[in-house]
């Protein structure tokens, strides 16, 4: 029991350091030279101060409520963050929010506990241990590894709560007496923290290259996922019987197998096209599960961190879907093609895609008078946005109109292309979200396509059997003229043939997206 607490205590530091490192790294990524000077490290003297008066408070035990109270400001500190975090203007407000909840909350934990000096001792050595390893690596973690990272630290949320479930209930007095909410709670924690840890790492695994991004397609797909859900559920009727603890350890233990198996099949069975939503639904399972876990472990505060995590990822998730033109269920049980896909054969594209060089594009950039550049991927993983920066500063100061368009699963998360142009210092101002500039692609001279290619292809609204039929795409052929960058010919991460790359007013532009940004950003700059 000691050493799932410690396993416990000591991941989730991991988790909440780095995830605030992370955090802080990203944002400081959208700070420019000209920016005011900020001061939101002041808001440390009220959070310290609060930390002090909550310390006096409970050692003097003249305040019974200050446990309860200081629990409830450390939610809404931490709802404070989430909301906060919703817009470029009060982000850093929102991290700050966080991490005094965070802060409050641990500490209101351990005054609600009233553990010996020498457990304290202990929880602040692993806490200590967990933090340097946080640290370490939120540290090393870039824009390009940031979806991977995430889905790892989703896999120590869920070992977590699954280790403090089953401490709890070994711990129990009697595991026999223990009533129906308890029971439920710890079943839930279990498996709920089983399913995000092994789904995370298979995220990880494919998100990293470790793993195929295609999907695992074994003939009795459904029906492992149904056996394997039985076998779940009767371990779960086992648990809630209340039996002995040595009968409840062990269905506890197969419902934790089960579930974890459970968890990897079903992601396995998802392609790495679906991966950005997959992320979001483990992040709220990593929220559910510590929400349950408030409810075994009576502790008001985890119960609502819990459930804002829970339903700002279900709600994060319901975005991504129809960002997607996807079915939820679809996505989790390893559904193949959008809600819009017909049930015949996809359409035969026929046609050579025609080459273009550097001379030429760069020649073709300088004449024109507006230039919306779509990115994707293959930028991120080339790392060319500084090179790309370069290019776009040499276009606007001979006074072209030049902005970006980001797809909202451009890239393998939520949100990495932004942090990724914000890195290389492009202003925030001129990148714009897919409703916001999908209709002036009509009155644009070069759509500049750099390493995207589903969020770009227009079989999702030509082709009803398409596989992304459906799926709100980036118009790009309906510019003047088209460049696509790409490494080669290749089909995008869902697998579907482009016929954009086809058209007759579509050129393609191939080699690494580094080299030819450099080539370009030199080649635009002897032309100015």
């Amino acid at each position: 029991v000691t050493t799932l607490a410690a396993l416990a205590t000591t991941l989730s530091t991991v988790n909440i350091v780095g995830g605030f490192i992370v955090t802080k790294k990203m944002l400081d990524m959208f700070k420019r030279p000209d920016d005011p000077p900020e001061y939101y490290h002041l808001y440390g003297i009220p959070a310290a101060g609060s930390l002090a008066f909550y310390g006096a408070g409970s050692m003097s035990g003249h305040v019974p409520e200050i446990d309860s109270a200081a629990a409830t400001l450390s939610g809404l500190l931490c709802i404070g963050g989430i909301a906060g975090l919703s817009s470029q203007s009060t982000a850093r407000l929102g991290a700050a929010s966080g991490q005094a909840g965070v802060a409050l909350g641990v500490v209101s934990t351990l005054g609600h506990l009233h553990p010996d000096m020498a457990t304290t001792a202990q929880i602040g050595g692993l806490m200590a241990a967990g933090g340097v390893a946080g640290k370490y690596i939120g540290d090393r973690v870039e824009p390009t590894s940031l979806p991977q990272t995430v889905a790892a630290f989703h896999s120590l949320v869920g070992i977590a709560a699954s280790a403090a479930a089953v401490g709890d209930y070994a711990n129990a007095e009697s595991a026999a007496d223990l009533d129906k909410v308890h029971l439920a709670s710890v079943y839930l924690a279990t498996i709920i923290g089983s399913v995000t840890c092994t789904g995370s790492l298979v995220a990880f695994g494919k998100l990293d290259g470790r793993m195929a991004s295609t999907p695992m397609a074994h003939p009795a797909r459904d029906q492992i996922n149904m056996g394997l859900g039985a076998a779940t559920l009767g371990a779960g009727a086992v648990v809630m019987g209340g039996p002995e603890v040595g009968t409840g350890l062990a269905a506890l233990g197969g419902a934790l197998g089960t579930s974890g198996a459970l968890g990897w099949h079903m992601t396995a069975s998802i392609g790495g096209a679906d991966m950005p939503v997959v992320i979001t639904v483990l992040n709220s399972y990593s929220g559910w599960a510590l929400c349950a876990e408030g409810f075994m472990l009576d502790m008001p505060i985890m119960t609502t961190v819990g459930a804002l995590i829970g339903c700002s990822g279900a709600a994060l998730t319901k975005i991504m879907c129809d960002a997607m033109n996807r079915d939820i269920l679809s996505v989790i049980l390893g559904g193949y093609g959008t809600k819009a896909s017909g049930g015949g054969e996809a359409m035969k594209f026929e046609g050579e895609a025609t080459q273009t060089t550097v001379d030429e594009t760069c020649k073709l950039l300088m004449e024109s008078s507006s230039v919306i550049i779509v990115p994707g991927y293959g930028l991120a993983v080339a790392k060319g946005q500084y090179p790309l920066k370069e290019m776009v500063e040499v276009l606007r100061a001979a006074g072209k109109k030049v902005r970006f368009g980001i797809h909202p699963v451009a890239g393998r998360m939520p949100g990495q292309l932004n942090v990724l142009l914000a890195e290389a210092g492009v202003p925030y101002d001129i990148v714009e979200e897919l409703e916001e500039i999908n209709d002036d692609f009509d009155s644009t001279d070069v759509a500049l396509v750099i390493g995207a290619n589903d969020t770009v292809n227009s079989a999702a609204e030509d082709d009803p059997n398409s596989e992304i039929a459906g799926m709100p795409v980036m118009r790009v052929w309906k510019a003047n003229q088209v460049i696509v960058m790409k490494r080669s010919l290749a089909a995008g991460y869902a697998g579907v043939e482009n016929p954009v790359f086809l058209k007759d007013n579509t050129d393609m532009l191939l080699g690494d997206a580094k080299e030819t940004c450099e080539k370009l950003a030199a080649g635009c700059k002897a032309l100015a």
